[in-house]
């Protein structure tokens, strides 16, 4: 679902326009590191919610 709210035609010119590898990974590693966090803060949020109801 994240993927669709990014532009990936956008994403494929920046890497074909990359001048080396390592602008290539450092491309995939920022279109996927904000999704990455947001799931986590939703679990932490989530595991913690749930563990103060218990109490």
């Amino acid at each position: 679902m994240f993927l669709f709210w990014q532009d990936v035609s956008e994403i494929e010119k920046k890497i074909e326009a990359a001048p080396d590898n390592a602008y290539e990974i450092g491309l995939t590693i920022g279109t996927y590191l904000p999704f990455v966090v947001l799931a986590l803060v939703a679990y932490a949020l989530y595991y913690f919610s749930k563990k103060s109801r218990k109490d």
